[in-house]
């Protein structure tokens, strides 16, 4: 009892090591901005002094890591929540509400986002052997899960490579590799494992998904998506659901407004401009669906957004 006892304090030191060597660099790296995207590919760094408000983003496939402080993700009717001991997990593109929940001046949230790509997972699956879960059970599509020494390890060194930019080309993709495998030979392995699995239901789903990202501006006919995925529309719209827990209209409907919001931002766009650029044939209806989502009409949300900026900025 004495020996594993040592053992557990032994491995619980290195994981809060771990953790504070970590949260060391990433407070390096975001010294002057709460966000910072990396040399090293698909991977961002976050920095917050305190709380935020919820906002509207697309989580892409990816894992988030924290070094410090608590986040939560909103998802429908579900909620996430990841801190330092958990880390968030999503195997497909979502929309979601965020916001950092615990953060302080002394204390602020660390964080960081590594994105992947589902063919790189495909390629680890052959490479490695992996062989996919028998179960045709689809699953939602982001998950918290306990962090592990394993996994913490190769992030660890992922962030360090920053100092050393002449080796990000050849070490950032090994690095990239190992967390990949890590993850899919961890608790979630299953889950990313059914994905990446040429032929499974949650692949044909995320194909569909990925498709829809790209053209959610054309008219959807979930006949086509179902094809697409070699499902009936009835068990597509079953298993779209499962995995988002949003129908195909009303994930279609949370990509138009946030590409609507962003074009408005970003490119100076007027709501009928945007409406129209992401689908929408009514105006109106454009305003109603903003209002509803955004808790406000498209140009009162729109300069709130730009007084917060140049706040933040000041």
């Amino acid at each position: 009892m004495e020996k594993r006892h040592i053992e557990e304090k032994n491995a619980t030191e290195s994981m809060d090591r771990a953790r504070e060597l970590l949260a060391e660099s990433i407070a390096r790296w975001t010294t002057s901005c709460d966000e910072v995207e990396t040399a090293i590919p698909g991977l961002f760094l976050f920095r917050y002094s305190g709380p935020t408000e919820p906002r509207f983003g697309l989580y892409e496939p990816s894992i988030c890591l924290v070094a410090q402080g608590t986040k939560k993700v909103h998802l429908e009717n579900e909620t996430f929540i990841y801190d330092a001991n958990n880390y968030l997990l999503a195997s497909i593109h979502l929309p979601t509400t965020y916001q950092v929940v615990e953060a302080t001046p002394e204390e602020p949230f660390l964080g960081l986002v590594l994105k992947f790509d589902m063919r790189e997972l495909s390629q680890l699956l052959i490479d490695s052997n992996l062989h996919s879960p028998g179960t045709r059970q689809v699953e939602r599509g982001i998950v918290t899960s306990k962090v592990t020494l394993p996994l913490l390890s190769p992030f660890q060194r992922l962030v360090r490579l920053l100092d050393e930019p002449e080796s990000i080309p050849i070490l950032a993709p090994l690095l990239h590799r190992e967390i990949l495998f890590r993850l899919l030979t961890g608790e979630q392995g299953g889950r990313l494992l059914k994905i990446a699995a040429a032929g499974s239901r949650s692949h044909q789903v995320a194909r569909a998904i990925d498709w829809l990202k790209g053209n959610f501006s054309r008219p959807l006919r979930v006949e086509e998506l179902a094809e697409m995925a070699n499902m009936s529309a009835s068990s597509f719209h079953s298993h779209f659901r499962s995995m988002t827990s949003l129908s195909p209209l009303q994930y279609q409907k949370h990509l138009r407004l946030q590409e609507a919001r962003r074009l408005m931002l970003a490119e100076n766009l007027d709501a009928t401009s945007a409406a129209f650029r992401v689908g929408y044939e009514s105006s109106s209806q454009f305003s109603r669906e903003y209002s509803r989502q955004f808790g406000a009409p498209p140009l009162r949300d729109v300069s709130q957004l730009r007084l917060e900026t140049t706040g933040t900025m000041n």
